[in-house]
């Protein structure tokens, strides 16, 4: 349904704080991280809260973080893909044109056998910001242009960087076939990019020719001698939630990432100093005031699943519930919590299984719930249903939805 005749303005805010990752299986004594956590404010909230699980992309389908960010976002991610280089571009503030090719790269080590260069860390040991903003710093002063591609250089935290290639005329979703240089697993020898077309085997060729060179200026690196690449992608078009929902959208968020989805769908990003919890609710409290939605993003119990670091992921989350009555002083019109995905920390990865859903508003059923996990939420009244449709909802109990037909 288009929904957009439905719409009307209101005064009322929209507070949508996603948990990466946070849906999860049982691990310790019988128990999913969110079952073990100590969560006394979720608690108490959920009793009063709409509850629910959404199906990211479709059942079955394990999603990226792309996918699963648009659908939450309102968007049917079976039917649009975002390539990952354009979200990290977009991300560190890269002004993306419809010439560009965005690649995400990572620095990483390799050691050399019979000359062939062999994965010893795809992350280069994890190295600082500090240290890959010095290697981009180099590497930008001698890789300026390869053949008629300009080449465009920008650090991302810790090992990932952006590489971004400006060609003097458009390029197409064409090059989205080059396939990634990163091998995934460690002891063998990165990919060569290869594409499907004339003008994305042009642009594999100018990559081939970008890995050379940066391999031989990192060479005497003792971590970040070489780069892998992924995410071949150019920008798509999308509506943005201004002209989608009528909502002027904010987005706090710490990695590049999804500070890139967020752009992609027009949500302004809202800078702040800082990595933690607490940082991104000063943002919030500092910001409140001029917009009508809010995102707020929390990605470290994403990583603790992909770690298969059980513990840590319930420390993060009980974190997130001591600052819950912090976003609760805001008194927004509706809160939802919930995640972009699941991440097990059985699997160490994403995982096509439904995520906890929990809007909090004056408008809802409550008291099906007893805590915010995975078994509780699928008593509440919302079942279970795909993310997309998560947006509909948020608007409904915000009072910004008309009634349908007469």
């Amino acid at each position: 349904m288009n929904i957009k005749n439905l719409l009307k303005k209101t005064n009322s805010k929209i507070l949508l704080i996603v948990l990466d990752g946070i849906g999860d299986l049982p691990l310790k004594d019988g128990k999913t991280p969110l079952e073990f956590a100590n969560t006394p404010n979720l608690d108490k909230l959920v009793k009063k809260s709409a509850t629910g699980m959404h199906i990211p992309v479709d059942y079955g389908i394990t999603p990226g973080s792309g996918p699963g960010h648009l659908g939450i976002f309102g968007y049917d991610p079976s039917k649009i893909t975002i390539g990952r280089g354009v979200l990290e571009a977009l991300g560190v503030g890269i002004d993306l044109k419809e010439t560009d090719v965005a690649v995400r790269g990572n620095f990483a080590t390799v050691k050399y056998e019979k000359g062939t260069p062999i994965v010893v860390d795809r992350r280069a040991g994890r190295i600082p910001t500090e240290e890959n903003q010095r290697l981009i710093k180099y590497l930008s002063e001698h890789i300026k242009k390869i053949e008629e591609a300009e080449v465009i250089l920008k650090s991302g935290m810790e090992h990932r960087f952006v590489v971004v290639f400006r060609f003097p005329h458009k390029v197409t979703s064409e090059v989205e076939t080059i396939n990634d240089t990163d091998p995934q697993v460690v002891g063998k020898s990165p990919l060569s990019p290869s594409g499907k077309g004339e003008l994305a085997q042009k642009v594999a060729n100018i990559a081939s020719q970008f890995i050379a060179k940066v391999a031989e200026l990192l060479k005497n690196e003792p971590k970040a001698n070489y780069v892998l690449l992924r995410g071949f992608s150019v920008k798509p078009i999308l509506e943005t939630y201004e002209e989608r929902y009528s909502l002027k959208a904010g987005c706090i968020a710490t990695y590049p990432m999804y500070k890139g989805l967020a752009s992609l769908v027009g949500m302004k990003l809202i800078k702040f100093e800082g990595m933690d919890i607490k940082d991104e609710i000063e943002a919030l409290k500092r910001e409140w005031n001029n917009f009508d939605f809010f995102f707020v993003h929390i990605k470290k119990t994403d990583s603790y699943g992909e770690d298969g670091n059980f513990d840590a992921k319930v420390k993060i989350i009980e974190e997130f519930d001591k600052h819950l009555p912090e976003f609760l002083e805001l008194n927004p019109a509706v809160l939802c919590i919930t995640g972009d995905h699941s991440t097990p920390c059985l699997m160490k990865s994403h995982s096509w299984h439904s995520v906890p859903v929990l809007i909090y508003s004056p408008y809802v059923l409550g008291e099906l719930s007893k805590r915010f996990t995975e078994r509780e939420c699928l008593k509440g009244e919302l079942g279970i249903f795909y993310a997309y449709k998560l947006i509909q909802l948020l608007l409904a109990h915000a009072g910004r939805l008309k009634k349908f037909g007469a």
